[in-house]
C-alpha cells in the first residue's frame, strides 16, 4: 500500500507479511495521520520502520512515529547521518514539521531486514545520498528503491554530498542484477519495472550506459 505523504509526494509504503500479519512502514516522511489511516485500513501490526535515506520528506517524521508505535528505526545507511542530523533545520525550511532521531540499527550492503516472515536484502546505493539503500523481496521480485530510479528517471545528485557518477553506478551495479522481471515502488510518481525502465529511461537505459 502506498501512501503518498508530505507537500513533496514522496511515497510511503506499508508492506506486510500475510503469514502474520506484521508489517513494515518504508520511508514515512510525514503526514501521520494519513499513516495511521493507512495501518488502521489495512489492519496489520507494524513491528518496525524501515528507511531507504536521510532527506526530510523520507523520514522527517519517523522518529516521533517510531516513538508514538513503539516501533525500531532500521536504515538507512550510517553515511547518512549528515542528513538526519539535519532534519530540524531542513524542516523549518520547508515548512515541514520534522526532527532528528537515531535509527535502532544502521544498514549497509549485504544485510536483510525482516518483516514477519517476509526477508528483504539491503543493497548500499549511494549517489542520490551517500548512505542510500534500497530493499529488495527476491520471491515476489519486488524493490523499494527511494530516489535512485524512477519512471522515466532518476534521483537527483545536486544535492551535498550527492554523487552522479556513483549514482549511475548503484543502477547499473546494483539494481540492474536484480532482474528485469522486478517492479519498484520509487520514493516519487508510479512503479515500474527495472526491464521498462532499461528499454526506455533517458538517464540509465542500455542505450544510455553501454
Amino acid at each position: 500500500m502506498v501512501i503518498p505523504v508530505t507537500p513533496l509526494q514522496q511515497n510511503c509504503t506499508l508492506l506486510w507479511c500475510t503469514a502474520t500479519n506484521k508489517a513494515a512502514l518504508c520511508d514515512p516522511g510525514g503526514d501521520l495521520p494519513k499513516i495511521r489511516a493507512a495501518i488502521a485500513q489495512a489492519g496489520v501490526t507494524v513491528e518496525k520502520i524501515i528507511l531507504t535515506h536521510g532527506h526530510i520528506d523520507h523520514c522527517g517524521q519517523a522518529g516521533q512515529l517510531a516513538a508514538e508505535l513503539g516501533v525500531p528505526i532500521e536504515g538507512p545507511h550510517l553515511d547518512d547521518l549528515f542528513w538526519i542530523a539535519r532534519l530540524a533545520d531542513d524542516g523549518a525550511a520547508y515548512g515541514i514539521d520534522a526532527s532528528p532521531f537515531e535509527p535502532s540499527r544502521w544498514l549497509t550492503d549485504g544485510e536483510q531486514v525482516t518483516v514477519g516472515e517476509l526477508v528483504l536484502d539491503v543493497y548500499q546505493t549511494p549517489g542520490h545520498t551517500p548512505g542510500h539503500i534500497i530493499f529488495h523481496h527476491k520471491p515476489s521480485a519486488l524493490a523499494l528503491v527511494g530516489d535512485v530510479l524512477f519512471a522515466g528517471s532518476i534521483g537527483r545528485t545536486d544535492f551535498p554530498l550527492s554523487d552522479h557518477r556513483a549514482l549511475l553506478d548503484s543502477v547499473r551495479n546494483k539494481l540492474w542484477p536484480l532482474g528485469n522481471e522486478t517492479v519498484f515502488i520509487p520514493g516519487h510518481g508510479p512503479a515500474s519495472s527495472f526491464e521498462r525502465e532499461r528499454a526506455s529511461n533517458p538517464f540509465v537505459g542500455d542505450k544510455v550506459l553501454a
